[in-house]
C-alpha cells in the first residue's frame, strides 16, 4: 500500500497565486470588516454587501492560475496516496490535479440554500445576486464558513490525520481553532514538515523550512518521491 501523505494548508499556499489573505496590506479584506461580510449576522443584516464582497472573491479566484507548489502536490499522486485538508475556499488543488481534497471552511465555486444548508449547487466564478434562490424559494448564500458558524468537515478531517505516514503543513500558522487541533491528532512517530516563510506552528518535532511554498514544496515533493 501506498504511504499516506496528508497536507495541511492555509492562505500562504494560494496567496502565491495573487489570492488576496486576511493579513494582506491592501488586499481584498483590508476594506471590510470581517463582522460585515463574513458572519451570519452580516448577511442577515446586509445581505446585497455580502454577496458582492464573495462575488468580487469569485471574480478574483477566476483569474488566478494554481502555483507550483499546488502542481508539486497534485504530481505526488503518481507515488503516494495523498490527501489535502485545505483552510482554504479557493479551487487551487484541484485545478492543479489533486484528486482528494477536504474543504475545512466551504467552496466559493459552490452556493447554498440559506435556509436548507443540504441544498448546494456549483456556481464556478459566477455571481450570486440577492433574489437568486434555490428550488425551495430561500436565497442563495456561499457555500463558505463563516465565522461563528460550525465547520462541518472538522470530524473527517479528524479520522484522516491519525492515518498519515507523513505530515506537511503548508501556509498555515494553524492558530484557528477547530483546524489548529488537527496536527495533534498525527502518531507521535510520523515525520511533520512545516512549509512557510513566515509565522509557523509552534511544534517541537517538526522540521521547518522558511521558505514560499511555491519553492519549498516542489522541492519535498521530490525529496519524497526520490526515496
Amino acid at each position: 500500500m501506498k504511504d499516506h501523505v496528508v497536507v495541511l494548508t492555509g492562505a500562504g499556499i494560494s496567496a502565491e497565486s495573487g489570492l488576496s489573505t486576511f493579513r494582506d496590506s491592501g488586499g481584498l479584506w483590508e476594506r471590510y470588516s470581517i463582522e460585515d461580510v463574513a458572519t451570519p449576522e452580516a448577511f442577515a443584516r446586509n445581505p446585497e454587501l455580502v454577496l458582492d464582497f464573495y462575488n468580487q472573491r469569485r471574480r478574483q479566484l477566476g483569474s488566478v492560475e494554481p502555483n507550483a507548489a499546488h502542481s508539486a502536490l497534485a504530481e505526488l499522486e503518481q507515488s503516494h496516496r495523498v490527501t489535502v485538508i485545505t483552510q482554504n475556499v479557493d479551487d487551487l488543488h484541484e485545478r492543479a490535479g489533486s484528486s482528494n481534497v477536504v474543504h475545512l471552511h466551504g467552496e466559493l465555486t459552490k452556493v447554498r440554500s440559506s435556509k436548507v444548508p443540504d441544498l448546494i449547487y456549483h456556481l464556478g466564478y459566477d455571481e450570486i445576486r440577492l433574489g437568486d434562490t434555490c428550488e425551495q424559494g430561500s436565497q442563495l448564500r456561499p457555500h463558505v464558513v463563516w465565522f461563528g458558524e460550525a465547520v462541518p468537515m472538522i470530524e473527517a478531517a479528524a479520522e484522516i490525520v491519525p492515518m498519515a505516514d507523513q505530515l506537511l503543513i503548508v501556509g498555515t500558522s494553524l492558530q484557528v481553532y477547530p483546524a489548529a487541533g488537527l496536527v495533534e491528532l498525527a502518531d507521535f512517530d510520523v515525520p511533520v514538515t512545516v512549509i512557510d516563510p513566515g509565522e509557523v506552528p509552534a511544534m517541537t518535532r517538526a522540521r521547518i523550512w522558511r521558505e514560499p511554498a511555491s519553492e519549498g514544496v516542489p522541492r519535498w515533493v521530490r525529496d519524497l518521491m526520490a526515496r
